[in-house]
């Protein structure tokens, strides 16, 4: 029997990526033992325990920015917990350590060295972050998402997904997806989403711009997310819904998708060939700009800046665009060629090849 340890969590970006990878191990090999290791303050928290899977939970370490009374003690905490993870290893026999990034995922890279095991990483933003980055020096088994990923032995899996989207059949989804959102079947469809993080500027450009939208033939579906003040209309051919759980259904009948640049949703309209402006979140390091690369460059994608985004834009920029359905057509087939709908399995193929 073969014993996994998946380590990573604190974001969705980190945890859904490390669920499908070992969802996909569990496929192959229904006997196998998967530890995964995460923080008790991260999503991995809720979300891996309700999927199944042993969870050990490690104290959450930042790496210090500054000199100041917790870089003094982060030297002998962050040993304490390389400690207990080879330990870990060795007692459980662990046959490979894989890593997502994330607070617990430095921690276990070294602990994997220690141990002598082999090291496996997948990196799901086209901005490698600092743990990875680290661990890419420890191991040649590094798999990304996106082709640019600057990473030592690179190798391009694209992102694990979940199965209900690699899958997806679209058009035999997309009858079910008008009734579930109540939308008119065969009417042209613009998904707009961004999350319940940083998508306001979204969320208000759109709706303040729905009429021009509606009028060059398109009903919208809008996934505004559990923190918008904004109160539904509700009028012929807008469609609000505060928060999704069946983001396959929202994706198969989407035409056209107005989105955040995070990682999983890039990866998710490629995938599915759903061409997009992508409106890349302005805080943090920059990394959705950077996410929207490939599919920016195959011609699948339209990338406006935040500030960028509004209302004359989407009048001067967007309506166009949507009311010319050969182009449309054409950059949904761009899209689609910077996508795969098997980065699951070629996650595991890499880890395999690690194994022997």
């Amino acid at each position: 029997m073969t014993t996994y340890l998946l380590a990573g969590g604190g974001t969705a970006g980190h945890v859904n990526p490390l669920l499908a990878t070992a969802d996909e191990l569990r496929r192959r090999d229904p006997e196998a033992e998967i530890i995964v290791v995460g923080t008790a303050a991260g999503l991995e928290a809720r979300l891996v325990p309700a999927r199944g899977y042993e969870l050990v939970t490690i104290p959450k370490l930042p790496f210090p920015r500054r000199p100041n009374r917790a870089a003094v003690s982060f030297g002998p905490r962050l040993s304490k917990v390389i400690s207990d993870l080879k330990k870990l290893i060795v007692e459980r026999h662990v046959d490979v350590v894989v890593g997502f990034g994330g607070y617990a995922a430095a921690p276990a890279y070294l602990a994997a060295r220690r141990a002598k095991v082999p090291l496996v990483i997948h990196e799901a933003n086209a901005k490698p972050g600092l743990a990875n980055r680290l661990g890419a020096r420890f191991t040649p088994f590094v798999a990304v998402a996106f082709r640019g990923t600057s990473l030592p032995h690179a190798y391009f899996a694209g992102m694990p997904l979940r199965r209900e989207i690699e899958q997806l059949d679209v058009a035999a989804a997309r009858a079910e997806a008008y009734e579930f959102f109540d939308l008119e079947p065969g009417r042209p469809t613009l998904l707009v989403t961004g999350g319940s993080l940083g998508a306001e500027k979204v969320n208000t450009t759109v709706f303040s711009s729905v009429a021009g939208i509606l009028a060059a033939g398109y009903q919208v579906l809008h996934i505004v997310g559990d923190r918008s003040t904004l109160v539904d209309p509700e009028i012929a051919g807008y469609r609000m819904v505060r928060y999704c759980d069946r983001m396959e259904l929202a994706l198969a009948v989407a035409d056209f998708a107005v989105s955040r640049a995070g990682a999983a949703t890039v990866s998710e309209l490629a995938a599915l060939g759903v061409p997009a402006v992508l409106v890349p979140y302005a805080v943090g390091n920059g990394e959705q700009r950077f996410n929207a690369r490939d599919i920016v460059a195959a011609g699948g994608a339209v990338l406006v800046a935040d500030a960028e985004f509004t209302p004359e834009w989407v009048a001067s920029s967007l309506v166009p665009l949507l009311s010319d359905r050969s182009l449309v057509e054409r950059m949904a087939a761009a899209a689609a060629s910077a996508g795969v709908r098997n980065g699951s399995a070629r996650t595991v193929d890499l880890i395999t090849e690690a194994l022997s």
